[in-house]
């Protein structure tokens, strides 16, 4: 620990040891660090997993689904190791465990869509997300830099829209893998509905659990109910597990690179806005760690924390897996554990390393049903358009605002309902404006930087932010500069 970052400490150093079993840079034993390690892990293997799920059920990838999810495990560990350990510059140095974020997964399936339209196969799909994945990932290396100047373009009224605009086409895909799964033949069938219905109930009884512990851990356990509901009514089949290989071997590139500039734009914005919920969840951490929220260590952290969710993207898209940045549901367990060492995050990726080896983890993970999944994503998802909701809570609604949101929510809405509004349009251009998200973003950032701050007010509607939850705000009761996306989707689901 530095001399600079000793002397920031010391005078919070008893409020530390009252709610802290062990700090930010104290070295916990072996089973301590371990329990904790396990308890993070459980919290975030839904939100790892889950956009591997996605992706490859909605875009056919079936035969490469096993060794994606193994990608994905091994990179979160790897991206957790660089984020806590903190390598040179790279890396935040506190305890925050990394994996794909939701807020990429609409912008991943447009892209696979693209190419699938086009007539791909499916490693041409995956050729193109993960080389377009990144070449995106060096705009959030490019924006560490200077990561408090971007606050000026990425509002919070950009930011609702924007995180509005990924909730609401997800939806969808969750709807129709409660159904059976586009193209089921028994799509809508009572037995697909039951078995969503029991990971839902099982869900929303365990989020009004007392045990902390076990709110976290609730999408894990209704997906763990509705498996063995599955498995009862016969719909799970493990006979493949044999077949596959008993280790997975990280290949960088395996299926390819390729680039398409009408998936790569919405990934550019969507990067720019991970690394403001990035520089948010670093905030929040270094509140629960009773580290400065201020300061140059403040500012050495974020700045680290953003490049190593770059750094991390760049490494999983080499090694096939969907973009990285911070998991902040962590947040939680530091808060209800007291342990905040950075030194737990070694034992973190260990895990996550070690199960990402095994492809008969992905294997299993394969034969979750549709509606099973379906079941728990559509509160995930749900609740993505509800965080961006929040988050234009925050701001003030006048009507300067109002058309921004107004505009942005309409384009993106319109295009999503009525593609063919754009066949008219070169192909290149067409592709790029038929994401919600490309088109909502733009319009958004725009119209922010186009249309005049209102002068006067007398006649606007003023929307006063509600009171936040345990955790956002500081000391002083200051609201934390974070939003409520990554606390309310899978990415973090603790309550």
């Amino acid at each position: 620990m530095t001399q600079e970052a000793t002397q920031q400490k010391q005078p919070e150093q008893p409020e530390k040891n009252h709610d802290l079993l062990y700090g930010l840079h104290d070295r916990p034993g072996f089973i301590p660090s371990l329990f904790a390690a396990f308890q993070h892990v459980l919290a975030s293997l839904v939100g790892v997993v889950t956009p591997t799920l996605i992706v490859g059920g909605v875009l056919g990838l079936g035969e490469h689904i096993p060794y994606l999810i193994s990608m994905a495990l091994v990179v979160s560990g790897v991206g957790t190791f660089i984020q806590c350990r903190r390598i040179g510059p790279i890396g935040a140095g506190m305890l925050c465990l990394q994996g794909t974020s939701f807020a990429f997964l609409t912008a991943i399936l447009s892209a696979g869509m693209i190419v699938k339209g086009n007539g791909g196969t499916p490693e041409d799909i995956l050729a193109t997300i993960f080389g377009v994945s990144f070449c995106a990932a060096f705009i959030e290396i490019f924006l560490s830099r200077f990561i408090h100047k971007l606050q000026r373009i990425i509002t919070p009224v950009v930011t609702g829209t924007i995180i509005l605009l990924i909730g609401i086409p997800l939806i969808k895909v969750a709807m129709t893998d409660i159904g059976g799964g586009f193209g089921a033949q028994n799509f809508g069938s009572l037995d697909n509905l039951m078995l969503a219905a029991v990971v839902l109930v099982t869900v929303v009884l365990l989020y009004r659990s007392q045990n902390p512990m076990i709110r976290l851990a609730a999408v894990v356990i209704g997906l763990t109910a509705g498996m063995v509901v599955a498995f009862f009514m016969g719909r799970l089949d493990f006979s493949h597990l044999s077949s596959l290989p008993l280790i997975s071997i990280p290949v960088p590139f395996k299926y390819g690179f390729q680039f398409d500039l009408a998936a790569f734009i919405p990934l550019a914005i969507l990067f720019c806005v991970s690394a403001m919920e990035t520089t948010g969840d670093l905030t929040a951490n270094s509140t629960i760690s009773r580290e400065p929220v201020k300061g140059p260590v403040y500012l050495n952290r974020i700045r680290g924390g953003v490049l190593g969710d770059g750094v991390n993207s760049l490494i999983a898209a080499t090694f096939n897996s969907m973009p990285s940045t911070t998991f902040s549901q962590n947040n939680g367990v530091i808060a209800l554990t007291g342990v905040a060492s950075r030194f737990v995050g070694i034992y973190i990726a260990a895990i996550l390393v070690i199960m990402g080896l095994f492809p008969i983890i992905g294997g299993v993970l394969q034969q979750m049903p549709k509606p099973v999944l379906g079941g728990a994503t559509l509160i995930m998802f749900g609740t993505v358009a509800v965080a961006g909701i929040r988050v234009l809570s925050n701001a003030t609604l006048d009507r300067r605002n109002m058309i921004i949101i107004a505009i942005s929510m309409g384009l993106g809405i319109g295009v999503a309902s009525v593609p063919e509004v754009l066949q008219e349009l070169p192909a290149t251009l067409a592709n790029i404006l038929r994401s919600p998200v490309a088109i909502g973003a733009i319009s958004a950032i725009t119209l922010s930087l186009l249309l005049p701050e209102m002068k006067d007010t007398t006649d606007d509607i003023e929307v006063q932010p509600a009171a936040d939850a345990a955790g956002d705000t500081d000391d002083n009761n200051n609201p934390l500069p974070r939003t409520a996306f990554k606390e309310a989707t899978g990415n973090s689901h603790n309550s």
